[in-house]
């Protein structure tokens, strides 16, 4: 009797799935912010979409992080459940500090390794999405863990291209100024491919833990 009134599982798949098509939102827009720069007119708008969907994603890790206080009998550790949410903000708010910096340095361009770094968040961001989506049921675990690997190999791709921009921007860039700016544009667009294996490696656990 005392079993059927406890609170069980509520609504944390669900609100995963949520928090998740935010994170793909939000890469998508900062991925086409990089791309169509130069278009003066487009760039205000995607920086208010990211701003949009980091607000929105706060919410729900709000609600998450209240259910997780009323739910006795959770789907899976309550740390973990806690790790997987307030990581996945992590990435949002990582890609909102990326378009904000952008607008606040007064950014003139971008570089294309600019662009293929918000391409590989955006990437990331996917299998992120592509894997929360298939933890409600743990016997597709292989498929879990190989958007895991995934991760894992895109977040060393981002690793190379920055290097790589890096180096072609401090032997070519004769603008100090502008070579400032990018520098700290390249590392943050690498750390959001950093906060996406940091997902990966909390959804690891999970698979491994519950599979």
């Amino acid at each position: 009797m005392l079993g059927r009134l406890m609170p069980r599982e509520g609504r944390f798949f669900d609100l995963f799935n949520q928090h998740a098509a935010l994170v793909v939102k939000g890469s998508r827009e900062l991925a086409d912010l990089m791309a169509n720069y130069a278009d003066l007119g487009a760039r205000q708008k995607h920086v208010d979409a990211i701003d949009s969907a980091e607000r929105a994603a706060d919410k729900i890790t709000h609600e998450t992080i209240v259910l997780l206080r009323q739910t006795f009998v959770t789907p899976f550790d309550r740390d973990e459940i806690h790790k997987l949410i307030t990581r996945m903000d992590d990435i949002l708010d990582l890609i909102q500090d990326v378009a904000e910096s952008a607008m606040l340095y007064d950014l003139q361009r971008v570089t294309p390794e600019a662009r293929q770094l918000a391409d590989l968040s955006r990437m990331c961001a996917d299998r992120v999405a592509d894997a929360v989506r298939l933890l409600a049921n743990m016997e597709d675990a292989q498929q879990i863990l190989k958007f895991c690997e995934e991760i894992d190999r895109l977040e060393s791709d981002a690793d190379r291209v920055m290097r790589s921009g890096m180096s072609k921007l401090f032997r070519d860039e004769v603008d100090v100024r502008q070579l400032i700016k990018l520098k700290a544009v390249y590392e943050q667009l690498e750390m959001v491919s950093d906060k996406c294996e940091d997902v990966a490696n909390v959804i690891e656990g999970v698979v491994l833990e519950n599979a």
